[in-house]
């Protein structure tokens, strides 16, 4: 492995000395004059000449190899008047400079859609979904409160099996090989019980990337996909804040500079930014939703809480260096009375930074973190089911920005401690006690070359406790056919060792514990054949385009392919304490999903279409998994209307054809000989058993449709309050959406019937 790292460190440095600087570097950052606010993909250029580039999401930009001379540095960005000063440009010396602007009169909406588009030319960004806090608010939300764990369902690729412990499955991966980042720090339970809402809050999110498969060497640990949501700083000029309550729960947001912006005197402030949410679903809806039941108990309500923290202290230099300190506490609770008690926390801490050296003209920013996760399950039989995680993470990064090119090239360490007890429906123990290390290396390259822009680049992950040295080529491009037409593709190999206790024939899971890979031998799929390896391992294949169909509509396909070589599990069938705590499957994924978006100054649009497939290989049968949903259609839509926009009506459409189930052959009667040979087996009453089909998953669920609807009226008293009024309904129509068939009772049991709502918002 140290030969390994040596190597990569090697290879970025040759790179390096190949785009060795001939000319000078011109650097820096472009805010909002006003707020402090960073221009994100804003677009920089030297007036008469060909240099030019975008702002990143911290408005930061840089252009290397730039000739000797005197030039005017330009920026512009739509919905701000332009800027320009003078420069001189020397060899081998670099030109630091911030740029401030002026907004102008111009909707937001024009502006994401500008942005979005200098992208796109740029970034390679296949099979990446770029969402904006705008994009998510446009959602009709339940309780006029938009949340991320509503949203990503309306990405293409991306479904849920249900509103109450349901989980999010990415183009065919299950939640686990999904990794989910909030400021470059791994999320490991995201999602409350009650599958609605997330631990994240919508107003302090900048930008999130869903790289939903074919993601470049600066990611790893996982083998579908990718979520990095990026949080703002808090205000800088001013002190802000907001509070909201709704049926479902109340929060509130406080915000406000420490050391106030000010661009006059070179842009460096210091700012906070605070939330809290509180869950009371379950006291509201025995009184407001009477006709809402449970899916585990025969009680009314929902018998879910939750309370979330958030807190983040920015200090940036007007050079771009920064700093960001965060923590954070999230608790869940679910009481299914006489049934089932579950309880989950997760408390964090963190920094990150980006160091803005003035004499070089590298850029170094990484990551510090630290989590632990709880979890226990208190069910009917007193059975023990707990886990727990105790994670530390640091990550370090290095960028190099030429004239055309980039390259990027960093170190990861993470250490995972696990804490796992799991009783069987058997009475059999699985157990885990454990800490685990990786270590891993990247280097990306990215280069524009006409109209090409390619993106190579190779990961080396070690895994300590395996031990195994994994290697993985990565590889995206594109190409800018015209200026509307662009091709891409992209394809690499991942690998990961964390596990979790989630069984994807489950359709409600509740219970979410994590382990580190296993340690001692593991089999092929329905094989007694010692598997080559103990990790889990995928390839990813994508290709597609991208149209700028008008200026406002952009069409975007994309076709995939997702081999999973190897998928590891708790064998949550152990019978003895002599088999296997793991079993193994083989599995593919593979589609393409079509999606089509407008947006101009009243409208925003968003319809996507996905046709796929999901099977798994156990080595005994080839089954669809029970998150294959073959064929699965969002329509949103959203409407500002009325004076200064005050008004917005908004609405989504979901279909989605049924998730697979395995059927019922017949029922049996079961005793647990309990009182040994003198157990009555003629005329006592046994547990009810089932018999099940022995094709996995053979049957379908009725397919699935549901209307959401909102309305939302913001009144303005003062230049700095208003008062936002939402009225919801979600499934507008009352469809009767199965979630799953108790087949011991023998009923149904659907998803959330219809469900109106009124939120109110005041901002200050």
């Amino acid at each position: 492995m140290k030969q390994l790292l040596t190597g990569l460190v090697l290879l970025a440095w040759t790179s390096l000395a190949l785009w060795a600087q001939q000319g000078g570097t011109v650097r820096g950052n472009v805010f909002d004059k006003a707020t402090g606010e960073p221009i994100i993909f804003g677009t920089v250029f030297l007036e008469g000449t060909p240099y030019g580039t975008n702002t990143d999401e911290q408005g930061f930009f840089s252009m290397g190899n730039v000739p000797p001379g005197h030039y005017r540095l330009v920026a512009t960005y739509v919905g701000y008047d332009s800027v320009a000063v003078d420069i001189d440009v020397r060899a081998g010396w670099i030109v630091q400079q911030s740029l401030y602007m002026q907004e102008s009169s111009v909707n937001l909406s024009v502006v994401d859609v500008s942005a979005r588009k200098e992208k796109a030319k740029s970034e390679v960004a296949i099979s990446t979904l770029t969402v904006s806090p705008r994009e998510i608010e446009a959602l009709p939300s339940i309780g006029g409160q938009a949340d991320l764990a509503q949203y990503l369902p309306v990405l293409p690729g991306v479904v849920t099996t249900g509103d109450q412990g349901g989980q999010i499955y990415i183009r065919g991966g299950s939640p686990i090989q999904n990794r989910i980042m909030l400021d470059g720090m791994t999320i490991f339970n995201p999602f409350h019980s009650i599958g609605l809402f997330s631990v994240f809050e919508t107003e302090t999110i900048r930008t999130i990337d869903v790289l939903t498969g074919g993601f470049g060497a600066e990611h790893g640990g996982r083998i579908s996909a990718i979520v990095d949501i990026k949080t703002r700083e808090g205000n800088k000029t001013k002190f802000s804040g907001q509070l909201a309550a709704n049926p479902f729960q109340s929060k509130v947001l406080l915000e406000g500079p420490i050391k106030r912006f000010d661009a006059e005197k070179g842009g460096r402030s210091a700012s906070f930014l605070c939330t809290a949410k509180r869950g009371y679903i379950d006291q509201t809806a025995p009184v407001l939703y009477p006709w809402v039941r449970s899916p585990a108990a025969d009680s009314a309500g929902l018998p879910y809480r939750y309370t979330d923290f958030y807190g983040k202290l920015s200090l940036l230099a007007g050079n771009g260096t920064q700093l960001n300190l965060f923590g954070f506490n999230f608790s869940d609770a679910v009481n299914f009375q006489q049934v089932a008690v579950l309880d989950w926390q997760t408390t964090g801490m963190g920094a990150n930074f980006k160091l803005v050296p003035p004499g070089s003209n590298i850029l170094i920013d990484g990551v510090m973190a630290y989590s632990q996760y709880q979890i226990a399950l208190q069910e009917a039989d007193e059975a023990p089911r707990r886990s727990g995680l105790t994670h530390y993470a640091v990550q370090l990064n290095f960028n190099y920005f030429g004239r055309n090119s980039e390259v990027r090239y960093g170190f990861d360490f993470s250490g995972l401690e696990t804490d796992f007890v799991f009783k069987n429906f058997l009475g059999v123990t699985i157990q885990q006690n454990d800490f685990t290390t990786e270590l891993a290396g990247y280097v990306s390259f990215k280069q524009l070359i006409g109209r090409w822009v390619l993106q190579p680049g190779l990961r080396a992950q070690f895994y300590v406790s395996q031990p195994a040295t994994v290697l993985e080529p990565r590889l995206g491009a594109k190409f800018n056919a015209t200026d509307r037409l662009r091709f891409k593709m992209a394809a690499g190999i991942y690998s990961q060792n964390i596990l979790s206790s989630v069984n994807e024939r489950d359709v409600v899971n509740l219970f979410v514990g994590f382990l580190s890979g296993p340690e001692q031998t593991i089999f092929k799929p329905g094989t007694r054949e010692p598997a080559p390896h103990r990790l889990q391992k995928s390839q990813h294949a994508i290709v597609g385009f991208e149209l700028d169909v008008l200026g406002e509509l952009a069409f975007n396909v994309e076709g995939y392919y997702k081999n999973f070589s190897q998928l590891i599990q708790v064998n949550r069938d152990k019978r003895s304490e002599a088999d296997p705590d793991f079993s193994t499957e083989r599995g593919r994924a593979y589609g393409i999903d079509f999606s089509l978006r407008y947006s101009d100054v009243h409208w925003y649009l968003w319809a996507t279409y996905s046709l796929g497939q999901v099977d798994r290989d156990d080595g005994t049968q080839v089954y669809p998994t029970i998150f294959d949903r073959r064929h699965n259609v969002n329509l949103l839509a959203t409407y500002t209307f009325g004076a200064a926009g005050a008004w917005e009506a908004a609405l989504r459409w979901n279909f989605g054809t049924g998730f697979p189930f395995t059927l019922t052959q017949g029922f049996y009667e079961q005793f647990d000989f309990g009182d040994g040979v003198t157990t009555d087996v003629l005329t006592g009453n046994g547990q009810l058993g089932v018999l099940f089909d022995t094709r996995r998953n053979a049957g379908r669920l009725p397919d699935y449709h549901r209307l959401d609807l909102s309305l939302k009226r913001t009144f303005q008293f003062a230049q700095r309050h208003s008062l936002d009024v939402a009225i919801s309904v979600t499934n507008a129509y009352n469809r009767n959406n199965i979630f799953f068939f108790d087949r011991v009772r023998y009923e149904r049991v659907d998803q959330l019937p219809i469900l109106p709502s009124l939120g109110l918002t005041w901002k200050f």
